[in-house]
């Protein structure tokens, strides 16, 4: 299976993003890549809505993709295990400031770099785990009905992937909304600061579905309330850049 056709198809872009969204992250930049085109027909805009496709657009030019998710994640779990060594330190409450508007570069090899070329198992793994938690979280709040998946499984089938890929989608298309299932999938904090910040991205928080979808899926992550925080301040910082 290729994981970065998937990624593309998802995400609406081709797959030299891939190699557009690794340069530009190595060089400190937030890129269009891999998010770029969602609006123009990446599966993440078919499981919207009109209103909510419209703002994914927005968001998937200023997130760029893979290179840029890693990063973000990166960032929110390394701001709470400082804020945790500060508190440990110093026996004062974290800083809430969640650092510097920076997005730093991942360690290469590591769970958050997700745009690496020649990514190891891992994080081929965790492509496909992020790919499921956002379909699960875009169908959070039901909007989906059988007229409405028929459409979009017949869209999948004109991506031009290949059958494995487009079983694949189709399969995530049809499975339940469940953030417990999705929780299941993550093996470690890092992982599981990937997961939720994948599913913020996916959704606009708007309904009570949505947001009792997310407060579900953090507690199954047994997210520690800072890091949420730290998660949701980097994804609403990127909204406003």
């Amino acid at each position: 299976m290729n994981i970065n056709s998937l990624l593309s198809s998802v995400m609406g872009s081709t797959s030299s993003g891939v190699d557009k969204a690794v340069s530009k992250a190595k060089s400190g930049s937030m890129p269009g890549g891999l998010m770029g085109g969602a609006a123009a027909g990446g599966l993440a805009a078919m499981l919207l809505t009109n209103k909510k496709a419209r703002k994914m657009g927005g968001k998937a030019i200023k997130y760029g993709g893979m290179a840029a998710v890693g990063g973000m994640a990166y960032k929110a779990w390394r701001n709470h295990k400082e804020s945790q060594t500060t508190t440990q330190i110093t026996n004062i409450e974290p800083n809430q400031s969640f650092g510097s508007s920076t997005t730093p570069a991942v360690p290469a090899g590591s769970i958050f770099d997700l745009a690496e070329e020649k990514p190891t198992q891992q994080v081929e793994n965790m492509r496909l785990i992020l790919i499921r938690a956002m379909i699960s979280a875009a169908k959070a709040d039901g909007h989906i009905d059988t007229s409405e998946q028929t459409r979009i499984e017949q869209q999948i089938r004109d991506l031009g992937i290949n059958a494995e890929e487009q079983r694949f989608l189709i399969e995530q298309l049809r499975a339940d909304s469940d953030p417990i299932t999705i929780a299941r999938l993550s093996e470690s904090e890092e992982q599981a600061t990937e997961i939720y910040l994948v599913s913020m991205l996916a959704i606009d928080i708007d309904t009570t579905e949505e947001r009792h979808y997310l407060d579900r899926l953090g507690d199954a992550l047994h997210l520690p309330t800072d890091l949420r925080q730290s998660i949701e301040h980097e994804v609403k910082n990127a909204q406003t850049l």
